[in-house]
């Protein structure tokens, strides 16, 4: 249990939603924390399967045409780093999401504070996942699983990443997500992107899997996910309210789903 468990935590179980949705929703849990409400645990799905586009990330280093023809949803998220082709069934994602004033300033100490629950679940999966303990080369810069690995936020096993997390403040609030790769889904995941430079073996050889390494089942592994971070903060199964819900609606349509945020990084809703 967290020092931070002295406040109020409710956990969201895993849900499914399409990509703008689900950035609107972190968007929303950290309006809610930042207005004193309860801070968010949430785990969730991307359905249907989404690419989720690092901040500065360019257009052209996506392939729009295979995106459409696969029925893949393309958002583009707040947090930098490269692009993260989040599979229905082959990613679990989670966000945590709390007033900033209630963490470390420090970006390292906040990563190692908001990832031991991570840690944790993968001990759970029967996955010896660490963070890396050098920084690797980039294979391919604009996909968040080839990029260079970073030790602050990159979690590996036997030097494959396995998953990666990023942060960002939005509204006094400080959110982190991060995505865990359950199974590799490797056609796909380089099929999002503009190039044919990079082979299955390079992807493969740089990442790893929970199912590779621990054989579980999605279902039990997102389960083991919850209880983590649930045990982490002492939090209280919770939901949504019908106000956050509308907004985060709004959002998604008018942010997260549009052409001028997700092509050219213009959010209409800035003020």
């Amino acid at each position: 249990m967290t020092d931070l468990a002295d406040r109020e935590w409710r956990l969201v179980r895993e849900e499914r939603n399409p990509g703008p949705m689900q950035m609107a929703l972190d968007e929303v849990a950290a309006e809610t924390a930042a207005a004193g409400g309860p801070r968010t645990l949430r785990i969730y799905r991307w359905e249907p399967s989404t690419l989720s586009a690092g901040y500065r990330q360019s257009p052209d280093s996506i392939d729009w045409a295979y995106c459409d023809r696969e029925g893949i949803t393309v958002t583009r998220r707040q947090t930098g780093g490269g692009g993260i082709y989040h599979d229905v069934d082959a990613d679990i994602s989670y966000s945590i999401i709390a007033p900033a004033e209630e963490l470390p300033g420090d970006l390292m100490e906040s990563y190692e504070l908001l990832c031991d629950p991570i840690l944790d679940a993968f001990e759970r999966m029967g996955v010896d996942a660490a963070f890396a303990e050098e920084e690797q080369e980039a294979i391919y810069q604009p996909a968040c699983y080839l990029r260079a690995i970073h030790p602050a936020h990159d979690i590996l096993v036997d030097g494959r990443k396995i998953s990666g997390n990023a942060q960002y403040r939005q509204r006094d609030a400080v959110i982190q997500h991060g995505s865990l790769s359950y199974d590799r889904a490797t056609e796909r995941h380089l099929g999002v992107f503009a190039t044919e430079e990079i082979t299955t073996d390079q992807f493969e050889q740089r990442v790893t899997s929970i199912r590779e390494q621990s054989g579980i089942e999605r279902e039990a592994a997102v389960t083991r996910l919850e209880a983590a971070l649930q045990e982490w903060a002492d939090a209280t199964e919770g939901t949504w309210t019908d106000e956050e819900l509308d907004r985060a609606r709004e959002i998604a349509d008018e942010k997260y789903g549009s052409e001028a945020w997700n092509r050219e990084r213009t959010d209409p809703l800035a003020e």
